[in-house]
């Protein structure tokens, strides 16, 4: 039980000190190279996760290499400019989330929120995949106004300010907008075995690894 219990600490650990220490680097903008190192090692070390799980693993370690040099040869300007690095992760996963969800409502597609009913559900209604698609427009309109509020907040307003809604704000904001959209289901669709946090992420999880 213990040694299943610990990796899922040390996941909650890193989710806390991570934004704590960036948003520690956003405040004190004067040590660039602490900055720099925290606003990158996120991406090296998906990159290298990657690259190891890779058909072609050493061709793709020795791109890594090379990538690291390229980081290296120009640190200095990361160490001015790391914010841009924070701002374009963030803004980054925001937007892949808007394609995720956006580019299942292109005609011929089963909106994604349809497909986690269906695989929570062994019967979906009519009623119930005209609800999932209104849904699946909510998200994907979510993530792309979470888009536009950080870009407008990192080029418009102080980085410490953006930083607070980056780092502090994003969690909670999904987590209000899937309550919200829990208490709506609830009372749309009221005949309708209602979905739990962790039954939506093993949707999530099921769907992604469904071949398409």
């Amino acid at each position: 039980m213990t040694s299943r219990i610990v990796p899922w600490l040390g996941i909650a650990a890193l989710l806390i000190a991570y934004p704590l220490l960036a948003h520690y680097t956003n405040e004190s903008a004067h040590d660039g190279s602490l900055g720099a190192l925290v606003a990158i090692a996120p991406v090296v070390l998906i990159a290298l996760v990657l690259a190891w799980r890779s058909p072609r693993r050493f061709i793709m370690l020795g791109v890594l290499v090379l990538l690291c040099i390229a980081l290296w040869t120009g640190w200095s300007a990361l160490e001015n400019h790391f914010g841009l690095v924070y701002w374009l992760q963030h803004v980054g996963m925001q937007l892949i989330l808007f394609m995720t969800f956006g580019r299942t409502l292109i005609a011929g597609q089963q909106p994604l929120c349809t497909r986690f009913a269906h695989t929570v559900h062994a019967v979906v209604t009519p009623q119930h995949e005209i609800y999932t698609r209104q849904v699946t427009i909510a998200w994907t309109l979510f993530f792309g106004a979470m888009a536009l509020a950080s870009t407008l907040l990192f080029f418009l307003a102080p980085l410490a300010t953006w930083s607070v809604f980056a780092n502090f704000l994003t969690l909670p904001l999904v987590a209000l907008m899937f309550t919200g959209e829990y208490w709506v289901r609830r009372w749309v669709l009221p005949e309708m075995r209602h979905m739990h946090l962790l039954d939506a992420v093993r949707a999530f999880r099921n769907t992604s690894a469904r071949p398409r």
